[in-house]
């Protein structure tokens, strides 16, 4: 909001989004030198409360960062004892064997965990280190120094009226200001899209590609409980409708995390992912294992998966794109956060020396040499080619084939080169005239649940007095483009059940129930007009995950 004066904080970094990435940045800056002054700035009620991930570890990122991680008494505590691959049909499975998979496939020394708490964990060791942590405090837009560098954001705003005008209670927020602003909000940050977009950061890259990852925790009967066990699926129930798959986890305290992702380069607009997901659970293998349990938790997220080939420029003027706000996960190893965590090492040791130099505001040009050639490139530089067979190819194919070049690159060379991806994921979307609605089991309440039962699981709360963080550019696209050519799938996309087409006065209207909204960013993404458009709410609202 223009004409709004701020009191302004200085600050040697500031930080924004106190995920893996955001949190080890902000260590190894006070590693390297305790006087820094460092600021880390974190949308979610606490520390933890928006992050969601499968997850099983890579402990190689906090190796790197904190050696002693064990007797400090990180919560990694369920060692991977056992790795099975199924492939499912729809009622009988076949596992395929470990051993022609590629070395890099292995779980063998990683764990399972809860991201949240591990990220929690972190924040503890990064406050020891004189790390100015603030939950709550959502960044709601960049600040431009004159010369048109990255001079800071603006944080903790709140009090506006629904239309976006200052309320009775408004608060303006405040200005911190950095040497250099790191920005770290995970998949398709808003703070972020706006600086691409400024920058032009992915000109000459790949366009970045997403799934959506949805995910519950079950308390399973402990005669069924396998601890250390690790299960991917693929095949059933997605079919040739969407690449994707399924994780199961056997996790501490008889506890299950199950998971399953859709690419979001589907075409058929009547794929409703949330009920697939659902319907996964009715699969005799999955059935009998959470038959007698129950689910305690849930949530959703967006899921970069465009690899090697689509990271952007992660500099500009005045700061960085850390973690997966440049897009780092390894796809077919599903993980992330080893790469998130070394992103933000490098991150900070390039400011570091930057600040060392009496240098700001520039382009921390030695950080993107170290992610494009250090160990966060070469991880993904192996795999950068798994993505676009299966999208090109289809699951078989590019199992045989992406296998094959993963053993290749292993060796250091690829017989594909380096494969595009082509289309985004909104463009992607196919019209819904060319395909068949697909009819989908009613959930029964015990193994699968509906949308709004299950966000409920998910701890989720707006304050409803403020402005719509989902935001339209043209009100009228949803009912006059998105309904007839698409069927609207803004109904089926989102896992929360924020978008409804209703029925009123003879007339169809689009309806936004921000207040259900996980921030998984898939209506960002996904919609095919590229009309919605993902801001933050007011800090501390969301979702509050315990364990995810």
């Amino acid at each position: 909001m223009s004409g709004i004066e701020r009191e302004a904080m200085e600050y040697d970094v500031v930080i924004v989004g106190a995920g893996p990435a955001g949190l080890s940045a902000a260590i190894r800056l006070k590693q390297l030198d305790a006087d820094l002054n460092v600021v880390l700035l974190e949308k979610g009620s606490e520390v933890g409360a928006h992050i969601l991930s499968g997850a099983v570890l890579d402990p190689v990122g906090l190796d790197a960062l904190i050696p002693d991680w064990k007797e400090r008494g990180a919560p990694l505590n369920v060692p991977v004892t056992r790795d099975e691959f199924r492939v499912l049909g729809p009622a009988g499975q076949m596992r395929v064997p470990n051993w022609p998979m590629p070395p890099l496939m292995n779980n063998h020394g990683n764990y399972i965990v809860s991201m949240a708490n591990v990220c929690r964990w972190m924040a503890e060791q990064a406050e020891a280190l004189g790390v100015e942590i603030f939950p709550g405090m959502a960044c709601s837009e960049v600040v431009y120094g004159e010369d048109g560098r990255v001079k800071g954001v603006v944080a903790g705003e709140f009090g506006k009226n629904p239309d976006g005008s200052p309320g009775p209670n408004y608060e303006p927020g405040m200005e911190l200001h950095g040497k250099y602003v790191f920005l770290s909000e995970g998949v398709r940050g808003s703070l972020s899209k706006d600086v691409m977009a400024k920058f032009d950061l992915s000109k000459g890259h790949e366009p970045q590609k997403f799934g959506l990852g949805m995910k519950e925790i079950w308390e399973i009967d402990p005669e069924k409980h396998r601890e250390g066990t690790v299960t991917h699926t693929m095949g059933w129930p997605l079919g040739k409708n969407a690449g994707g798959g399924s994780f199961i986890y056997h996790f501490e305290n008889n506890q299950v995390l199950i998971g399953f992702v859709v690419h979001l380069n589907y075409e058929n607009p009547h794929l409703y992912p949330y009920m697939e997901f659902q319907r996964f659970k009715h699969h005799p293998m999955v059935a009998e294992l959470l038959e007698g349990g129950k689910r305690v938790a849930y949530g959703a997220r967006a899921i970069s998966e465009g690899g090697y080939q689509s990271i952007p420029k992660v500099v500009f003027p005045g700061g960085a794109l850390l973690g997966c706000s440049a897009g780092l996960v390894n796809v077919p190893r599903i993980k992330g956060n080893h790469n998130a965590m070394l992103s933000g090492k490098a991150a900070a040791e390039a400011a570091h020396e930057a600040i060392a130099a009496g240098r700001a505001g520039d382009e921390l040009t030695a950080y993107e040499q170290e992610l494009r050639s250090g160990p966060v490139g070469k991880d993904l530089k192996k795999v950068r080619n798994v993505k676009p067979m299966w999208s090109k190819w289809g699951l078989v194919p590019s199992l045989a084939l992406g296998g094959l070049d993963m053993w290749t690159n292993t060796l250091g060379f690829s017989v594909f080169g380096t494969m595009g991806h082509g289309k985004t994921d909104a463009a992607a979307t196919g019209e819904a005239a060319k395909f068949q609605p697909i009819d989908y089991p009613k959930p029964d309440g015990k193994l699968s649940f509906d949308r709004l039962t299950n966000v409920a699981f998910s701890f989720t709360n707006h304050e409803e007095s403020q402005p719509a963080h989902l935001t339209l550019k043209d009100a009228s696209v949803p009912i006059a483009v998105n309904l007839p050519k698409f069927a609207e799938p803004a109904q089926r996309y989102c896992p929360a059940g924020v978008y409804e087409v209703v029925e009123k006065d003879g007339k169809s209207e689009f309806v936004i129930n921000f207040q259900n909204c996980v921030h998984c960013k898939t209506c960002d993404i996904k919609d095919p007009s590229q009309n919605i458009h993902w801001v933050t709410p007011q800090g501390g609202d969301g979702p509050n995950y315990p364990n995810m």
